[in-house]
């Protein structure tokens, strides 16, 4: 199974909307969507014949690319998720556990890790995997000429090689915190890949990978349909199909759930409140509710010379009521962000609080910057042009479009002008996200599980398609992000990422302005989800339905 929103905390993906989440998990700062695939808990009895039927979901947003360097999107990596295995993935308790690699050893210095491989896994045209596919991948990802967002771990490797086809060595130049949880990105397949141009690779638009799912169709801007994998090294999944149908409009969606035309979807806070008083959605959906691992910001283009002005957008932040938009908007499904960790992670700084809403001091912070309303319409002006400020979000989020609505308000309030501009996502993403094009956004990135900042927060991440997309720059925050990427001291760690956080809030590149639950809606026809610490999801490739509850037939 797979997310339809964006949530893997291992590798920070722009998020396509509220959908997200049911395949929450697994891991952003430099894994791929398909490295995390959890350690599958104990699969629910299956009864001979029960293998079989389809999940049908839906997604707000159409992928783009399914090969795992390039899937940055969260439509893409669901299926990379679903295609791609690592050597290692994240436990449904969080613990780092064997995948493709059924052990691992450090040495003595702790820069070199041994992988023994599985023996007889698969590709899934047949192929053996083996470890020149690991050095394949490591290739792939170190070369400055891939372009990818997610190629900065594997360039602090000094060494790897294949000592032999099931023995992986890797030696890291320095001691590096997530060197190990690196090797959950979703090994790709060297006899297709190699000396091809990615943009030309059939594999864009299809998969050959190692993990339980397949694509099997794609019709853009229709459906993206991915279909059990019998070579997978933990079995063929039960159900058939995983099938994505592509509704940019959660009301839309809601009245497909509502029909029983989909089996699940990530709802609204006010979609769960009025599936709560609707008798068939009571009567043929489970309903689950858990902390996300991501969080809500409004981002600011820092190149524009008016968001330059950190007085600017520390006013932005005093101007916002977040207590306002986690009650009115998510109607008490989240809680207010003060950074870019999920509030009970380790490396969450709880001495940094939220700003509070003071729109006096925003008043006052404009007028230190040299914004005054002279002609009193309400709009304050310098050098006699109006603050006007257009923040961009994405088509098909209702949540982000009434957090908008909020801000927007309350900006009038201290003299600032909002437009809001709701675009596509693919447009959104291309056209202006990748460009630069932008004043403010509002969007989401899922927190990784382990803390690592670089690809987001680095200033050498602000090239095309790279996710420092803001362009912030900070010569402390890069030594800080250094401080907590190489050692595996955890108090060294943490008091690195406590000071990231209190620079973030003083410097204000992002509002951070929400965490919130993921509320998902599942068809009582699957036996087996369950939510654990890593989320909802995980072991779908373990559902099942009986044969008597069976809708779709292969």
């Amino acid at each position: 199974m797979r997310t339809t929103k964006g949530v893997f905390p291992s590798r920070p993906r722009r998020a396509a909307g509220p959908l997200a989440s049911l395949l929450l998990v697994l891991a952003l700062a430099a894994s791929s969507a398909g490295a995390l695939r959890a350690q599958a808990a104990p699969a629910p009895p299956v009864h001979p014949g029960d293998q079989g039927d389809s999940l049908v979901g839906a997604s707000i947003g159409d992928a783009s690319n399914f090969i795992p360097a390039l899937s940055s999107d969260t439509s893409s990596g669901a299926v990379s998720s679903d295609a791609y295995r690592g050597l290692v993935k994240y436990s449904p308790d969080l613990d780092v556990v064997p995948d493709l690699a059924e052990s691992w050893e450090f040495s003595e210095d702790q820069r070199t890790i041994t992988f023994r491989l599985r023996p007889n896994v698969v590709w899934a045209d047949g192929r053996p995997f083996t470890a020149a596919d690991c050095v394949f991948t490591w290739r792939l990802m170190a070369d400055p000429d891939t372009p990818t967002a997610y190629g900065e771990p594997f360039s602090q490797i000094e060494t790897a090689e294949a000592v032999d086809d099931l023995t992986f060595r890797v030696t890291y130049r320095r001691v590096m915190a997530k060197a190990l949880i690196t090797w959950a990105f979703g090994i790709m397949p060297r006899h297709l890949l190699e000396g091809v141009d990615l943009d030309e690779s059939p594999l864009a638009r299809t998969t050959v990978g190692t993990g339980p799912f397949q694509l099997e169709s794609w019709k853009t801007a229709q459906t993206i349909i991915v279909a059990a994998n019998p070579r997978d090294h933990e079995g063929r999944p039960n159900l058939d199909r995983l099938v994505t149908r592509i509704i940019p409009d959660t009301a839309t969606q809601m009245m497909e759930l509502s029909t029983g035309s989909i089996d699940t979807m990530s709802l609204e806070p006010d979609q769960w409140i009025q599936a709560q008083g609707n008798a068939f959605l009571r009567d043929n959906y489970a309903f689950f509710r858990y902390p996300a691992f991501s969080y809500t910001y409004l981002g600011f283009n820092l190149g524009d010379p008016r968001l330059a002005d950190v007085r600017v957008r520390q006013a932005i932040a005093f101007a916002i009521d977040k207590d306002e938009i986690v009650e009115g908007v998510l109607l008490g499904f989240g809680q207010p962000a003060n950074g870019p960790f999920k509030p009970d992670m380790w490396a969450n700084n709880r001495n940094v609080k939220p700003y509070p809403f003071d729109q006096a001091r925003a008043r006052r912070l404009l007028a230190e910057a040299g914004w005054a309303d002279l002609d009193g319409d309400g709009v304050v002006e310098r050098d006699g042009a109006k603050f006007t400020l257009t923040i961009m979000l994405n088509q098909g989020n209702k949540t982000r479009e009434q957090a908008g609505l909020v801000i927007q308000s309350r900006l009038k309030e201290v003299g600032i002008e909002v437009k809001l501009r709701v675009v596509e996502w693919a447009a959104f993403l291309k056209e202006y996200i990748d460009k630069r094009d932008f004043e403010a956004i509002i969007m989401g990135w899922t927190i990784p599980l382990d803390p690592d900042l670089f690809d987001v927060w680095n200033s050498s991440k602000t090239k095309p398609g790279e996710l420092n997309f803001v362009g912030y720059a900070n010569p402390e925050v890069d030594a800080l992000i250094d401080q907590g990427r190489f050692s595996v001291d955890r108090k060294e760690r943490k008091a690195a990422y406590d000071r990231i956080q209190e620079i973030l809030r003083d410097e204000v590149p992002y509002v951070f302005l929400f965490v919130p639950e993921n509320l998902t809606a599942i068809s009582k026809r699957f036996v087996g989800p369950v939510v654990a610490p890593i989320g909802l999801g995980f072991n779908t490739n373990f559902w099942y339905v009986p044969r008597d509850r069976q809708l779709y037939q292969k």
